[in-house]
């Protein structure tokens, strides 16, 4: 099972963040350090995250994600959170903490 994680809260934890957005959006901005997740590149990733590790999957919204983060959850990932509010909502609350480009 998944738990929601609120923007503040993400601040303070080490973990492996996922964004689920369009590869536009990610190459127009994106969490540091957050992984671009795509249809072509979701299988090897799930081999190559850290199941013992949180992961905190962000969309848009925080509203696409929840699936995404249930999804892991039944993968088998320990400690699984949604980002509320999801980037836009990362964006509103740090803007000076944005990377542009693929990482």
């Amino acid at each position: 099972m998944f738990k929601h994680l609120s923007v503040q809260q993400m601040a303070t934890l080490d973990a492996q963040v996922l964004d689920i957005r369009d590869a536009q959006s990610y190459s127009a901005g994106h969490i540091p350090g957050a992984q671009a997740v795509t249809q072509e590149n979701s299988a090897q990733l799930l081999t190559q995250l850290d199941k013992t590790k949180p992961v905190v999957v962000c969309c848009y919204h925080g509203n696409s994600s929840q699936s995404a983060a249930a999804y892991l959850a039944e993968q088998g990932f320990s400690e699984v959170y949604s980002l509320d509010g999801g980037f836009e909502q990362w964006r509103m609350q740090h803007p000076d903490q944005i990377s542009t480009g693929e990482s």
